[in-house]
Parts: structure tokens; sequence; C-alpha cells
């Protein structure tokens, strides 16, 4: 079997799976095989797909669409290496990934996973300086020195600091917590990254930017938005830590989504439900602006209140991540 597997999760991006396809096969370290999980598209991803001719490469095609996390995992249960990594259908790693991440697992064997920082990809396929910089100060990645991550629950919990697609995982690890949660749909990633921390498993942060993170306009909606934050609120009232501050914490976190998740569902007409989560949130939380102008909002019919919504959010100033989306418009 090879040392390495490699999934491709995919869905109707046959005009970029084989961007994603083609960083796989220019690696410089060879022993792997590539696992690409169609999830039923119903574009020209099966024609696309038969254009290479290697023996490496695994192509499952479900005939129905299974839903994302369930793609997800298909790929993860027909993977036979030792170790494993994820990375979706328009990103890409760039040619000495797996060469730089498997001499980490190989010299550290207490080492359940390595990751790498990412460059930003903007919709012309250029990487964009600016926004890789400032994606990795947001997050924290820029003050992650090289080696074991001295505190996981920190960083995958609190700072959110890394990331499933640029990351190599033993095998192993994942089976002990199970990989995907289908419930987490939307956020299996920080979802995993947190219950392997929560687990005690050990992580290895490599600060050179090994893998292509490719943000495009169109990406999120008002109804990705709602199932993301709903998939969030799922795996934050899932947690328990032992630590006083670290569940005052964890309850704040899950009060700020279900405070976001009812603004959202208020703009999208589910009145009763958004109040209810904002008036929940307030009691952790206490008011806010922002929660009194949902609640307002929620008496007038639902296309003022998108109307409302959506001009509160041109207005606002944009971060690196919002300006990098619209310039693909």
């Amino acid at each position: 079997m090879p040392k390495v597997s490699i999934s491709i999760p995919t869905y109707n991006r046959a005009n970029l799976l084989p961007y994603a396809v083609n960083s796989v096969l220019a690696q410089t370290y060879t022993d792997f095989e590539l696992i690409i999980c169609d999830d039923g598209s119903t574009d020209d991803t099966p024609a696309v797909v038969s254009q290479w001719n290697d023996p490496r490469i695994r192509y499952i095609r479900h005939p129905v669409n299974i839903k994302r996390s369930r793609n997800m995992r298909s790929g993860f249960d027909a993977a036979g290496g030792t170790y494993f990594i994820k990375f979706d259908d328009d990103d890409a790693l760039t040619p000495e990934f797996l060469e730089k991440t498997v001499a980490v697992l190989d010299a550290n064997p207490t080492i359940d996973f390595v990751c790498t920082n990412h460059w930003i990809i903007d919709a012309r396929g250029e990487r964009n300086e600016s926004a890789t910089l400032e994606n990795s100060a947001k997050w924290g990645k820029d003050k992650l020195n090289e080696g074991m991550i001295p505190d996981l629950i920190t960083e995958t919990f609190q700072k959110q600091s890394l990331q499933v697609g640029s990351t190599l995982f033993r095998m192993e690890c994942l089976k002990e917590v199970d990989y995907m949660r289908p419930e987490a749909d939307g956020c299996e990633d920080f979802d995993l990254l947190v219950r392997l921390a929560i687990a005690g498993k050990n992580g290895y942060f490599l600060p050179e930017f090994l893998m292509e993170y490719r943000m495009h306009g169109g990406q999120t909606s008002l109804k990705q938005n709602i199932h993301f934050l709903k998939a969030k609120s799922f795996c934050l009232n899932s947690y328990k830590f032992p630590e006083e501050q670290l569940e005052k914490n964890r309850l704040n976190k899950l009060a700020g989504t279900r405070k976001a998740l009812g603004l959202r569902l208020i703009e999208n007409g589910e009145t009763s439900e958004g109040r209810k989560l904002l008036q929940e949130s307030s009691q952790i939380l206490g008011s806010s602006r922002q929660a009194k102008l949902g609640i307002v909002l929620s008496y007038l019919p639902t296309s003022l209140r998108q109307f409302a919504l959506q001009t509160f959010r041109r207005i606002r100033p944009k971060d690196y991540a919002e300006q990098v989306r619209e310039a693909a418009n």
C-alpha cells in the first residue's frame, strides 16, 4: 500500500478540479494514492477525471448526492495509507508539501499530525501576498514557531489557527476520533481539529507556505451561512472542558454563534426561532445593538429585513477575505 492517501472530495467543480489534481501529481514525494470522491456531480467531472491515466488515482463516484461530510468520509474509508490528507477541489498543494510533511511525521513518531501555512489564491488563480499575510496574522499563524504546538486546545478551539486542508495526519489518530461527524457538516474541519486536541493528540506546525487556499466570488450564501452556523452550534454544544475558563469561553462562543444564527434566521423569514436564539444569547452575552436591531427588524416584512441587513453588511469595512472574493465579481 502507498505511504500517503490523499482525498479530494468534489462536486460540480469540473473547471477547478484539474488544478487540484495536477498539484498532487506534481509532488516531489511520489509514494501516494489519490482518491477523488465525486458527490454525484451533474457537470463534466467524470469526463475530466478520465483524462488522467495514472494508476495512483482512484475515482469514487456516488450515483446521488450524499452531502459534503459523507462524501469526505467515503474517501477516508477507502484510504489505505499510513498518512492521510483531505483538501478541497478548488485548492492545491505546492510541489514539496508531501516531501516536507512526511519527513516530519517519519522523524517524530509521537507527532500525530503536521500543519503548514498556506497561500491565499484569488479568483484569477494568483497568489495574493497581502491577503496571505493578513490571513496568517488573523488566525495567529504568524506567531506560531516551527515545532510541536504547545497548547493545541488554544490553537484549535480558541484561535482556530490550523486548517485541515494544509495538514497531513497519521491515519490511526483520525480513526481514534472517528474522523468526520455528519452532524458537523459545513464545520467538520474545525470540529475534527478540536476533537483531536481534546483527545490529547500532538500537532506540529511547519510555518512554510505549502498549500494554496482559493477564495472566489459566490462562495457563501444566506442558506450556506445558516447551514454553517447550525453545524457550528452543534459542535460547540457537544464539547465539554474541565477548565473553568475554557468552559466559560465555550459557552460564550456558543452564544455568539447562536446570536449570528438568530440574525440569519430572521433575515431568512424564520422569525420565532430567530428571536428565541437572540434572546437566549443575550442572557449570556448581555444585550447588544446587533441583537436589539435583529429583534426590531423581525417585526418588518421579510423583504425589508433582508434589505436592511444586506445594506449594513455592504457599508461596514470589509476584511481581506471579502475584498478578495469581491474582486472576482
